[in-house]
């Protein structure tokens, strides 16, 4: 990001992730930040709100945020004014040009996905880089379901190439996601083992020990398979199950996630379970229903788990459970890949070996294996190799999830953008299953009591 580079957040109160990159010292001395939002603020009124926003803890940190500070201006958009505001916007951007320099402009869709088209469509108009690079920036969800994720791409086609869209699903961005790829393709002792001749399951889970939180409004329209599930447990399951790409290029790699998500079939009713969390006996946590945006009738899903299946040679009958819940037991993001039993009879009691992948908290890679007990007899114990990050490694530094993507989406780096393609083989999977829990009247959610452990399996 050497030349000159505009940043503009739209929805300036979403993320602020940007300030981290400047910390690295990854932006360039050219860039600019531009928020652009309908609150009304000032120039200081919006500095003041980054403030509360940024780590401030020590004198170079405060250092840091003052230079960071002097990148940034805001806009206040004009609502009902038409283009006005737009306009605003690009003559901001092009008092930066110096010369005949080109000048990439990146917009950060923090935005209500209602008005993306409308907004898309706006920036295109008026702010597109005729000498540059533009590139627009969508954070899930994108579309409700197969048909409206669709009609969203073809009313974003006219102004848009595929190229120019990146689509964040944050999950792509945390360090052990990314680690998935080095530890298949770069460990050939695993490589040996990746198919349906020694995996029993795959169990993809992403758990929380809150609740909606005041959220209520905004999840029950979207609820937990939405939410969860059709984006970041499907991304993290196509990285378990894809081939190995020709290369690491966003080309190859976007190409064989598509292509094995082709190759799960729709998943069905009968092999899920839903449920929504009802209030402690004690009062203490509330229920689902007892927030005020909730409706009393609400059939929303805060908890599922399902199981899909990959069509092909290499995970032909391998189950793949995934699950995710809100107010739960614990909070805590893994994959945990069993292996088949022994079938070896002169050894007794021994346990699946289980290779366990913590994305979060506590990032690290744990495999579960059979060893003798030390003695005379020959008997077994469940041993453990470990790799948690914060014990073998000094002092991690471990980027958080947007602070890595957004430095790609800068880039130019596609490889970590959900393509068209992966994302309607999501859509597909999960669009019939959607349509039978919420359509049937009949199909109501099983409650579970705010933090308690579901035990209930498909």
């Amino acid at each position: 990001m050497g030349q000159n580079s505009v940043i503009v957040l739209l929805g300036a109160s979403g993320n602020l992730a940007a300030k981290k990159l400047h910390r690295r010292g990854l932006l360039s001395d050219k860039l600019k930040i531009i928020g652009f939002d309908p609150t009304h603020m000032s120039h200081d009124d919006f500095i003041e709100h980054m403030k509360s926003c940024v780590d401030q803890s020590s004198p170079e940190l405060e250092d840091y945020f003052k230079a960071f500070c002097e990148r940034c201006s805001y806009i206040t958009i004009k609502q009902d004014a038409g283009d006005d505001s737009f306009v605003e916007l690009k003559n901001r951007m092009e008092s930066f040009i110096e010369g005949d320099e080109t000048q990439n402009r990146h917009f950060y869709m923090a935005l209500p996905p209602s008005i993306y088209v409308a907004v898309s469509e706006q920036l295109h108009r008026n702010c597109y880089s005729e000498k540059g690079d533009s590139q627009i920036i969508f954070e899930k969800p994108f579309g409700h379901d197969l048909e409206s994720s669709v009609e969203l791409h073809k009313k974003l086609e006219p102004h848009w190439k595929e190229s120019e869209i990146f689509r964040i699903d944050h999950y792509l961005g945390k360090e052990m996601v990314k680690n998935i790829m080095t530890l298949r393709f770069g460990n050939p002792m695993f490589g040996a083992l990746w198919d349906c001749n020694h995996i029993d399951n795959v169990q993809i889970s992403m758990t929380e020990d809150i609740g909606t939180e005041g959220r209520g409004g905004y999840f029950d329209d979207v609820g937990i398979i939405r939410d969860v599930m059709q984006n970041h447990l499907v991304q993290i399951m196509a990285l378990t199950t894809m081939e190995r790409p020709g290369s690491f290029s966003a080309e190859d790699l976007r190409q064989e996630k598509a292509r094995v998500l082709r190759l799960v079939p729709p998943l069905e009713a009968k092999h899920t379970v839903a449920g929504q969390f009802i209030r402690t006996k004690d009062g203490k946590h509330p229920g689902y229903k007892d927030d005020d945006d909730v409706p009393e009738d609400s059939r929303c899903a805060t908890f599922c788990t399902t199981v899909a299946y990959v069509r092909n040679a290499r995970w032909e009958n391998v189950p793949f459970i995934l699950k995710s819940g809100k107010a739960l037991s614990e909070s805590k993001t893994e994959i945990r890949i069993q292996l088949k039993d022994t079938t070896d009879a002169m050894l007794r009691n021994t346990s699946h070996n289980q290779l366990i992948i913590r994305i979060q908290p506590n990032e690290a890679v744990r495999l579960k294996m059979n060893a003798k007990m030390p003695g005379l007899e020959l008997r077994t114990v469940e041993t453990e190799l470990d790799l948690t990050y914060k014990q073998t490694v000094e002092d991690p530094d471990i980027p958080e999830a947007y602070e890595a993507l957004l430095l790609d989406a800068f880039r130019g780096d596609y490889s970590e953008s959900v393509s068209e393609e992966e994302l309607e083989a999501s859509w597909k999977i999960f669009t019939p299953l959607l349509h039978e829990l919420e359509g049937n009247k009949d199909v109501v959610p099983a409650p579970y009591v705010y933090g308690k452990r579901s035990s209930k399996k498909p």
